[in-house]
């Protein structure tokens, strides 16, 4: 039961984390909190014992590295290809593959996008890592992914406005 209330304590942890990834901005502020918060949700996943979410943050975490000083297609496509392989070799159910789902739009979207594309790939990334998280018990997880969402639209909408001024 103790692992349980250090899986949830490193949910909310994430849950603060992602608040200040998602109001970000700078694109590279962003990698580089994102690279922490998937650090940290990499650690509420394995004790949650959700196996393939933690295998999608680890990725995730990998791919924001390599993001923050690379941008090339031919290494999303690298990436992609690996969390789809290892994501269906995991998983257990369909349902399994929510979290890779997630991690292969984030990985489009962090070598690929910049600016408002990236924040809105960023909001359909979010919406499997909701479902994934609501599945595998994960409060702090679903309470992030929801915020994130509402958070996403309003830096969205800010970039917007500083575009029109």
């Amino acid at each position: 039961m103790e692992y349980l209330t250090w899986a949830q304590g490193f949910g909310y942890l994430s849950f603060f984390l992602g608040i200040s990834v998602f109001y970000q901005k700078d694109d590279r502020k962003l990698k580089i909190l994102m690279l922490i918060f998937n650090l940290n949700h990499l650690l509420h996943f394995l004790l949650l014992g959700s196996i393939v979410s933690a295998l999608g943050a680890l990725l995730s975490a990998l791919r924001t590295a390599t993001a923050i000083y690379v941008s090339s297609k031919i290494v999303a496509a690298v990436f992609i290809f690996i969390a789809l392989i290892s994501g269906i070799w995991l998983s257990d159910s369909i349902w399994d593959l929510w979290p890779i789902l997630g991690t292969i739009i984030g990985t489009y979207s962090v070598f690929v996008l910049k600016g408002e594309k990236m924040r809105i790939a960023f909001l359909a990334g979010s919406i499997c890592w909701l479902i994934n998280n609501i599945l595998v018990g994960s409060i702090g997880g679903t309470l992030l992914e929801i915020t994130i969402i509402s958070m996403n639209i309003f830096t969205v909408l800010r970039l917007r406005q500083i575009k029109q001024q």
